[in-house]
């Protein structure tokens, strides 16, 4: 399964126009979050529509910029996996939007205890997991990143991530993570098995491309790449 992977579009319309190449070649588009520009919430709508009318099978969180209520606009469009598990084609999709406590400056800064909480529903499903409580065939979508990997460290050498997230990622070994937020750290990293990808923000014309696939019964990661517009 090829998968586009998007973030911190914040309001840049123009720049999903220019990958309509990416959109036509991939199965489905995976999406950490900040449809909204810093300070202007109103800008989430359009990149919502522009998003919908790019792809039919995206799975999406919120981020720290973007108003806690604008869930229920990508819940209508049924592309959220925020609090919830989306079975697709043999993976498993989950979520946790907005961002650490930090500015205090943004409309969706969660404590670490409500960003990991949205993963009660992985934590609390037995289903799917091995006798360990790992879940080969799942991905995770969450905006703020684990802390310390190569996806949350701003220019002064602090990783800023979650701790909790990290902690929660070692316990389910997740196939795949796909995070957000820290522009400056786009990357990929290994958490034990699990690969995570910041793809960067879109707005600064940034993006990702993760393949996956099936092979007696279990997924492994074939490709993840960092590419730019």
């Amino acid at each position: 399964m090829k998968l586009l992977v998007l973030s911190d579009i914040h309001g840049d319309v123009n720049a999903l126009d220019k990958l309509d190449e990416q959109f036509k070649a991939t199965d489905a588009v995976l999406f950490g979050g900040d449809f909204a520009k810093f300070e202007h919430t109103e800008t989430a709508a359009p990149v919502l529509e522009k998003l919908c009318a790019k792809h039919e099978v995206i799975f999406s969180v919120l981020g720290n910029c973007d108003e806690p209520d604008f869930i229920a606009q990508i819940e209508e469009k049924d592309i959220s996996v925020e609090g919830s598990l989306v079975y697709h084609e043999g993976l498993v999709f989950a979520g946790s939007g907005g961002g650490s406590k930090f500015t205090g400056t943004t409309p969706y800064e969660r404590t670490e205890d409500e960003l990991v909480a949205d993963f009660d529903v992985v934590t609390n499903t037995k289903e799917g997991a091995d006798e360990n409580g790992h879940w080969n065939n799942l991905i995770l979508i969450m905006h703020n990143p684990p802390k310390d990997t190569k996806c949350d460290m701003i220019p002064n050498g602090m990783h800023v991530g979650s701790e909790k997230l990290r902690a929660l990622i070692e316990r389910t070994a997740p196939l795949a993570v796909v995070t957000g937020h820290i522009h400056e750290s786009a990357g990929i990293d290994q958490i034990g098995t699990t690969t995570v990808i910041n793809p960067g923000s879109l707005a600064e014309g940034k993006y990702a491309w993760l393949e996956v696939e099936e092979e007696s019964g279990a997924w492994r990661v074939t490709k993840a790449e960092l590419r730019t517009l």
